[in-house]
């Protein structure tokens, strides 16, 4: 691979900077690969439009922003409207199926799952919807072993919510195999 671009966005407070961090710690540290990431959160820390970028590559990462958009999580409407132009024909859309109802035109993958919905009905906590995303995002990009990711999940949750953070990530898991197999 020379160069996989992906965007996580949402609205501030989601934990979508953290899930970033996350998948370039697992692609770094248990993959042993490299990736940067980088993000965008000022004004909207809590309620506006904010985005993790992760760049992952085999060899060297020359510019640290995204370039080619090839893959775009989006957990509001909002997100979704603001960052989807940035997508690379034939690249990847993954929605929150039940915050994101208007759908960009454009060459993309679609993938729609209620990923908050998942979070409060399979796992019990909302606050746990960027780690679904984060299963959902490993299984359908594939550019991240599942193993890496959840050792860097492990590494970076608060002690005693991990096996909160397991089940949301193997939910997550789930709901992207389902959409796989669809």
């Amino acid at each position: 691979m020379d160069r996989y671009e992906m965007r996580l966005s949402g609205s501030g407070g989601q934990g979508l900077i953290l899930a970033g961090k996350i998948v370039a710690e697992a692609v770094v540290i248990y993959d042993g690969r490299n990736a940067v990431q980088t993000q965008s959160y000022g004004p909207e820390a809590r309620g506006g439009a904010s985005k993790a970028e992760v760049v992952i590559a085999d060899g060297d990462i020359d510019y640290p922003k995204v370039l080619d958009l090839d893959l775009l999580l989006a957990l509001t409407q909002v997100s979704c409207t603001k960052y989807s132009k940035d997508l690379k024909s034939g690249g990847t859309l993954i929605v929150d199926s039940g915050l994101v109802k208007e759908l960009p035109k454009g060459n993309y993958k679609l993938y729609q799952a209620p990923i908050t919905e998942i979070a409060i009905k399979k796992v019990g906590k909302a606050v746990v919807t960027n780690i679904v995303a984060l299963g959902m995002l490993t299984k359908i990009a594939g550019v991240v072993s599942e193993d890496a990711v959840r050792k860097a999940i492990l590494a970076r949750v608060p002690k005693g919510t991990e096996e909160l953070n397991m089940k949301a990530f193997d939910e997550g898991l789930k709901a992207a195999a389902a959409l796989l197999d669809a």
